[in-house]
C-alpha cells in the first residue's frame, strides 16, 4: 500500500484525469461511494447524522456520502459550510445531483446559532470540511466548528481523507478535528503515520477509488506499507539439507561492566530469529556473566578497560556473515577504534545504540564502503547524529530518513511508532506492528539482534530489515493480546515471543 503526499496525491489525479482517461466526476463518485459503503457497515439506521461539507472535492465526497446514506433511508442532514456560489468543478455537480435527487441542502451561512444548537442532537458527524489542501492555521468559521465538534463528545466523528485541519504531510498542527475514524482516499498521506498528529486519525481506513498503479508509479516517491503479505511472501524457507553455515555466520560486538543485559538478548533475538552461527566480542571482564547466559553462542574476549572494550579487537581470524555493533558496549574512548573496525570489515554491519555515538567520525567513510551499512537511530540519536532537535526529526520523519539513507548511501532504520526502513536509492517501508509496551529498555537491542539474523538468510536486504522490523513489533502485539499489558511487557518477554510469530508466518506460507 502506497503512502504519498498532497502534492503526489494531486499529480496523481491529474494524471488520471488527464491521461489515463477517468473523469474527476468518476473518481468523485467512486470515492463517495467507497466511503459510504464503508459507513453502512458502521452507523445504525436509528442513528441521525451530520454532513458537514466544504468547498472543495472533500465537499463534494461529502455530498455523495449524503446522497447515498439518504437513499438507504439513513436520517442524514447535509451542512453547507461556504456560500454555494463556491462550489465549483465536479463538487457542484455532486451537490446538483443531490439537489436533484430531492435531498435538501442545510446553509451554515446565516443560520450559525441553528447550526450549533442542532449539532448537541447529531450522533454522527462526517468531516468533510477541508481534505488536504490545508496550508497554516485553519480560519473561521471552520476553527469554531471544529472546536464544537471535538467538544462533542457524544457523537462520533468521521473523517473522510483527513481529518480538518490535519495537514497532510506532517508538522505543526493548530486546531484540528479529533476523528474517531479516518476513511482515507486511495492512499494514506504522511501525516498519517506520524506522532503526534496520527492520534488525530482515530482508526484508520483506506478505500480504493479505481486509481491504477501507473499513476503512482509516475507521480509519487516509493513509499509503502510492509503488510503481512510482503513478510510471508519474502520470508525465506529453509530446506530439509539445510545446515547451521548456510543460516548465516553471525558477529555482535557489545556488552560492558554497566550493561551485560543489552548484548545478552542481542545475541538471543538472533538465536530466535534464525542466526546458524553466532559470535559475540565482549570485553574480557563481562565474559563469565555473559556466557553462562547465553549458552547457545561462541565468544570472542577482548582486553578491558573500566569495564568497557580497550580500544583493540581482532577480527581478522573471525569467519562471519554480517555485523551488529553497539548494544550495551558503552561510550568510553576504547569504544571508537572498535566501531571503526567492525566498518573495515566487507560484509554488512548494522551500528546501534553507543555505536552511533560516535557517527561524525565515521559518517564520511561509509560511502567508501562496498559492503551494505545499517543504522537503526531513535529520534534522539537520529537528532544528535545529524545537529537538529527531536522536535524537527519527529515533524519530518519521512524526509530526515530518506535524505540521510541517500546522502551516506546507508541503510536507515528510523525507530518509533511507524518505524520507518529507508534505503540507499531512496525507497521507504512503513511498519504499522507493534504498541507502547515497546517503550522500555533493551527492546532496541532485541531489533538490532533480528536485523543480524535476518540480514544473513534473506536475499533482498530491504526485505530483510523490514521483516525483522514487521515481527519484532508484532511479538509485542502478540504479547498484549494473549497475556500481558502494555506495562508489564520485558524486552525478553518480546524475545520469547518471536517463536509464535514465525511459526504463524510458515503456517501463512504454505
Amino acid at each position: 500500500m502506497r503512502v504519498v503526499t498532497a502534492a503526489e496525491m494531486y499529480a496523481i489525479d491529474r494524471y488520471t484525469i488527464e491521461h489515463i482517461g477517468i473523469s474527476e466526476e468518476a473518481l468523485m463518485e467512486n470515492a463517495g461511494q467507497a466511503a459510504a459503503r464503508v459507513l453502512l457497515e458502521r452507523i445504525s439506521p436509528f442513528q441521525r447524522i451530520a454532513v458537514l461539507a466544504g468547498a472543495g472535492n472533500n465537499g463534494g465526497d461529502g455530498f455523495i456520502m449524503a446522497r447515498v446514506l439518504k437513499s438507504w433511508g439513513y436520517t442524514v442532514d447535509l451542512w453547507l459550510i461556504p456560500p454555494k456560489e463556491r462550489i465549483k468543478g465536479a463538487a457542484k455537480k455532486a451537490l446538483e445531483i443531490y439537489e436533484n435527487c430531492g435531498y435538501e441542502v442545510k446553509s451554515f451561512i446565516g443560520n450559525e446559532p441553528l447550526f450549533f444548537q442542532q449539532m448537541l442532537s447529531y450522533h454522527v458527524l462526517i468531516d468533510a470540511l477541508l481534505g488536504i489542501g490545508v496550508k497554516g492555521p485553519v480560519q473561521s468559521p471552520y476553527k469554531e466548528i471544529i472546536d464544537a465538534m471535538n467538544h462533542h463528545h457524544d457523537a462520533v466523528v468521521y473523517a473522510i481523507d483527513v481529518p480538518s485541519g490535519v495537514p497532510a504531510d506532517g508538522g505543526e498542527i493548530g486546531a484540528a478535528v479529533y476523528a474517531d475514524m479516518t476513511i482515507t482516499i486511495q492512499y494514506p498521506k504522511l501525516s498519517a503515520y506520524t506522532f503526534p498528529i496520527a492520534d488525530y486519525y482515530g482508526e484508520l481506513v483506506v478505500v480504493d477509488i479505481g486509481i491504477p498503479p501507473r499513476s503512482s508509479e509516475h507521480h509519487a516517491a516509493f513509499r509503502k506499507v510492509w503488510m503481512k503479505e510482503d513478510v510471508i511472501r519474502t520470508l525465506p524457507e529453509r530446506k530439509r539439507a539445510s545446515h547451521k553455515g548456510v543460516h548465516g555466520k553471525g558477529l555482535i560486538i557489545g556488552g560492558s561492566q554497566r550493561m551485560t543485559g543489552a548484548v545478552m538478548m542481542a545475541a538471543k533475538a538472533a538465536l530466535r530469529s534464525g542466526a546458524g552461527l553466532l559470535t559475540l566480542a565482549i570485553p574480557e571482564t563481562i565474559y563469565p556473566v555473559v556466557a553462562s547466559g547465553v549458552l547457545e553462542a561462541m565468544y570472542h574476549p577482548c582486553s578491558a578497560k573500566n569495564g568497557g572494550f580497550a580500544g583493540e579487537i581482532d577480527l581478522i581470524h573471525l569467519d562471519m556473515d554480517a555485523i551488529a555493533i553497539g548494544p550495551g558496549m558503552g561510550r568510553l574512548e576504547g569504544t571508537k577504534p572498535i566501531v571503526q573496525a567492525a566498518l573495515a570489515q566487507e560484509v554488512p554491519v548494522v551500528l546501534d545504540a553507543d555505536a552511533l555515538f560516535f557517527w561524525s567520525d565515521y559518517a564520511r567513510f561509509l560511502k567508501k564502503r562496498t559492503s551494505p551499512t545499517i543504522v537503526t537511530p531513535h529520534p534522539g540519536e537520529m537528532a544528535r547524529m545529524l545537529g537538529l532537535s527531536i522536535r524537527e526529526v519527529e515533524n519530518d520523519r519521512f524526509q530526515v530518513s530518506r535524505q540521510m539513507a541517500i546522502d551516506y548511501g546507508i541503510y536507515v532504520v528510523l525507530k518509533g511508532p511507524y518505524t520507518i526502513v529507508a534505503t540507499p536509492d531512496g525507497k521507504q517501508y512503513i511498519n504499522t506492528t507493534g504498541n507502547p509496551a515497546l517503550a522500555k529498555g533493551g527492546s532496541g537491542d532485541a531489533l538490532t539482534g533480528m536485523i543480524l539474523a535476518f540480514l544473513m538468510q534473506h536475499r533482498s536486504l530491504e526485505a530483510a530489515i523490514s521483516n525483522a522490523v514487521w515481527v519484532h513489533g508484532k511479538a509485542a502485539d502478540f504479547l498484549v493480546k494473549t497475556k500481558h499489558s502494555p506495562f508489564d511487557v520485558l524486552a525478553t518477554d518480546v524475545i520469547s515471543a518471536i517463536p509464535n510469530v514465525l511459526s504463524s508466518l510458515c503456517k501463512g506460507k504454505k
